[in-house]
């Protein structure tokens, strides 16, 4: 049986005076998918997440989040959502318990058992009656988590999620959202600017720039984007080898750089090359990660 769609943005537009933010944004988001929504400086990511969670009028379009419009029915929508965007807000002198004490007495039907449940599954048993003071930034992000899904959300909205952590605590944010999409059956959408890491767990990826969405497919269509191969050469010329090449390059480093072209392209870059004098040491195919896919499709070098 076919997942439900949670999460359905169509055609979204968002205008501040004359300047158009969105131009037609459109995603959707199933029960256990996990979306990586990236783009480049002022793309329009932020905008987007601020629309879906109704923070923001809507120029046009719409949002649907469990078949509920966000804009005319937003008690409806909004109650399964669960977010944290930027960093959560946890008050440092209290316990990780009695944080979420806290966020549970906002609610009506939030049980003792359904907070100690919550502390398991985000792997916080140990420390959860110590101060949040004394947490480790990834035990926070944890805890922002929790809180984040007490209400039992199936739409998980999570800005940034891996910024600042040190590669544990990414690690530990990481398993802690594919475990929710696997075994709470969650959508995530999760706007980050670390290609790398999303490449290691989303299942889907929205690609946007200039308030356009120009990729919207799975993870692994996304490293295929780009439908010539890439190839490593380590030279003595990068400058020369760009000028000589006429073909798209990404520099990595003063010896080495990535030629995207066609298998049969290869020899006569080659012959182009040595003819320049410049000199080859080593070429090697390599697969295409979601970042050179990325930067392929946008022409871009920043990310937000």
């Amino acid at each position: 049986m076919e997942e439900e769609i949670i999460l359905q943005c169509e055609n979204l537009k968002k205008k501040f005076g004359r300047k158009e933010i969105l131009k037609g944004v459109s995603l959707d988001a199933k029960a256990g998918d996990i979306l990586g929504f990236i783009g480049p400086n002022g793309a329009g990511k932020t905008t987007t997440i601020k629309l879906i969670l109704g923070l923001q009028s809507i120029t046009g379009g719409t949002v649907k989040i469990n078949g509920y419009d966000i804009e005319k029915e937003f008690v409806k929508a909004i109650k399964r959502v669960g977010t944290i965007v930027e960093s959560p807000d946890l008050y440092m002198y209290m316990s990780g318990y009695d944080n979420l004490k806290l966020i549970a007495n906002m609610y009506k039907d939030i049980s003792k058992e359904r907070i100690d449940e919550v502390i398991k599954l985000v792997g916080l048993e140990n420390r959860i009656k110590d101060k949040v003071s004394k947490y480790s930034l990834g035990m926070r992000q944890r805890l922002g988590i929790a809180q984040a899904i007490l209400h039992k959300p199936n739409l998980l909205v999570l800005d940034e999620p891996t910024n600042g952590l040190d590669p544990e605590g990414i690690k530990q944010v990481k398993d802690l959202i594919v475990k929710l999409a696997k075994e709470e059956k969650m959508a995530v959408l999760i706007s980050s600017h670390n290609l790398l890491e999303l490449e290691s767990f989303c299942t889907k990826v929205t690609i946007i720039k200039n308030g356009e969405v120009i990729e919207n497919t799975s993870m692994e269509q996304a490293k295929k984007l780009n439908k010539d191969s890439c190839y490593k050469f380590e030279i003595d010329d990068i400058k020369k080898a760009i000028e000589i090449i006429k073909e798209e390059t990404k520099v990595i480093d003063d010896k080495n750089i990535k030629i995207y072209i066609d298998k049969q392209k290869v020899p006569e870059v080659i012959r182009k090359l040595v003819e320049e004098d410049v000199k080859i040491y080593k070429v090697c195919e390599e697969e295409v990660s979601l970042e050179d896919a990325f930067l392929k499709k946008t022409g871009g070098n920043v990310i937000d």
